[in-house]
């Protein structure tokens, strides 16, 4: 999927508004267990409801090799089911993938050839030819960790080198890589004041904000720091969505909430021009 084809959808609905599937078997509701495949259930369920209100799905895969083969089978499944209902909405395989340019040619591989995702995130702590794989695929996108916001963060992240944080000077690089138009970048919701900053870094790339929601950032904070002229963001909801609630309208709670922030969003796009 080009980038032109995701704004297409973040204009038509009015949203920027990715949901996280986070399918974890300990908090899905105790009458899907005895589904043949809970996870796939829930996920599917999960797609149904909130489909009208985002433009974007984010499987988190350690939630589905964690249960093995079995868990892989349900992320296959889950993939199947987005392309073939909903090909307009943009994937991201939250993998957090990268290694010597070899493996990391397999981890490509994978993930948009075998599972036909949109995009991967990866992390960028092994230089250009652990990266550059994954930019070789067009209308394809690799999305690198930036700046999170785990508490280990500043551990690395905000190191000063000379006069630049560390996160500042993986972005500037990255820019000078091959295919460097196709990276799109994870900036964590907590650190939304720093994404002024990262906006004169990066002033036309696409920005993954995951922490909106359960993780305590605040939707505004982002919209007002982190859009750009034609939207430029995908602002993450996991648990926040998923977990609405615990009883058998599940789903129903999470089109609720998917629905309430995609309004909040809506406002914020006007606010800009974007719609």
């Amino acid at each position: 999927m080009t980038q032109a084809n995701l704004l297409e959808q973040v204009k038509a609905k009015k949203s920027f508004l990715c949901v996280g599937l986070d399918a974890d078997r300990d908090r899905i509701p105790k009458d899907l267990i005895a589904e043949p495949d809970a996870i796939f259930t829930f996920c599917k369920r999960i797609i149904e409801a909130t489909a009208p209100f985002c433009v974007a799905y984010k499987p988190n895969i350690a939630f589905f090799e964690a249960y093995g083969l079995e868990g892989w089978k349900s992320l296959e499944k889950v993939m199947d089911f987005l392309n073939i209902n909903h090909p307009e909405i943009f994937t991201i395989a939250d993998a957090k993938r990268a290694d010597i340019g070899n493996t990391s040619k397999r981890y490509a591989k994978a993930y948009f050839e075998q599972l036909a995702f949109d995009s991967v995130t990866i992390a960028p702590y092994m230089g250009k030819d652990s990266v550059e794989p994954f930019l070789e695929y067009e209308d394809k996108h690799a999305i690198m960790l930036a700046l999170t916001s785990n508490v280990g963060a500043s551990d690395f992240q905000l190191l000063k080198t000379g006069d630049k944080s560390l996160y500042e000077e993986v972005i500037e690089k990255s820019r000078n890589w091959k295919n460097a138009n196709r990276l799109m970048y994870v900036v964590g919701a907590t650190k939304a004041k720093a994404l002024k900053n990262i906006r004169t870094l990066i002033p036309d790339s696409f920005l993954l904000i995951p922490g909106v929601g359960a993780q305590g950032g605040s939707l505004e904070e982002v919209a007002v720091n982190g859009l750009n002229d034609v939207c430029g963001l995908l602002v993450n909801s996991s648990r926040g969505i998923i977990y609405a609630s615990s009883g058998a309208d599940f789903d129903k709670a999470a089109g609720r909430v998917a629905k309430e922030l995609q309004e909040q969003m809506a406002f914020y796009l006007e606010q800009k021009g974007i719609i």
